[in-house]
């Protein structure tokens, strides 16, 4: 069963459903866990609400929206469970739980997964046991935040990984602050610094090509991601396409037992 961590709200619903759909129709059950097991939204302007003349570039695609709200049928994702419940499940059956994602999103509520201890050590606990782990955006936030218990450092101490760029994350800002004021801006520090300082080498961390495209499911190769043993990462929705092949091969592969952390 691969668990997909979200929020109380406020995720990117390209970030959650895209890999979701990937998963599903490989066969592969997909659980979630919200902070008290509630169901969770996507943020409601990426889904309705828009960005008046900037919508066309800022709002969910109609291909990737059109997922989201196949996911938000899905009975699994109407009966979450909380992130305690996953991790006394993790105790009680280790094997219960067989690969672990977590989507992004800038909005406030996101913060109710990032700031999250019990998140944080179920994240560090399925990362460290070497399961298929992925995240995307500010979803890296949360692995940056997780601690090894072995060393006290970040679960990515050592790993390579990208993430929101300061570029992309600046770049929504100042397009929307005028009217939107801090809604591209989760944190005062960027996701870009605030990842890149849990790093062992700040070159482990990769931005990518300067200017992002948008993948799509016919041209994933448009998308960026960074593989690093068990972990794959991305830095934004336009990424997914790529982003969940990618996963899904890594859940593949550790089926088949033949993953391994890189050296």
């Amino acid at each position: 069963m691969i668990l997909f961590l979200l929020p109380a709200g406020d995720y990117d619903p390209t970030e959650a459903a895209v890999p979701w759909a990937a998963l599903r129709d490989a066969g592969f059950e997909v659980r979630f866990a919200t902070p008290g097991g509630k169901v969770a939204l996507a943020d409601p302007r990426l889904t309705d609400l828009g960005f008046s003349w900037l919508s066309p570039w800022l709002m969910t695609r109609r291909a990737e929206l059109a997922a989201y709200w196949r996911l938000t049928e899905d009975p699994h994702f109407l009966a979450p469970s909380s992130y305690e419940e996953y991790a006394r499940s993790a105790d009680e059956d280790p094997a219960a739980i067989t690969g672990l994602f977590v989507p992004g999103g800038h909005a406030a509520g996101m913060r109710t997964l990032l700031e999250d201890a019990t998140a944080q050590r179920l994240f560090a606990r399925l990362f460290t046991q070497g399961l298929p782990v992925g995240a995307v955006c500010h979803g890296v936030l949360l692995a940056a935040r997780a601690r090894d218990p072995a060393t006290g450092r970040s679960v990515l101490h050592g790993r390579r990984t990208t993430a929101l760029t300061s570029l992309l994350e600046l770049t929504g800002w100042n397009l929307t602050r005028l009217w939107l004021g801090r809604y591209y801006r989760t944190y005062r520090t960027t996701v870009q610094q605030e990842v890149t300082a849990a790093l062992a080498d700040p070159r482990h961390f990769l931005a990518g090509p300067p200017l992002p495209l948008r993948d799509t499911a016919a041209r994933p190769g448009r998308g960026f991601t960074v593989k690093d043993g068990n972990y794959v990462s991305a830095r934004w929705p336009g990424d997914c396409h790529r982003l969940a092949a990618d996963y899904l091969a890594l859940v593949r592969a550790h089926a088949a037992g033949t993953v391994h952390r890189a050296g």
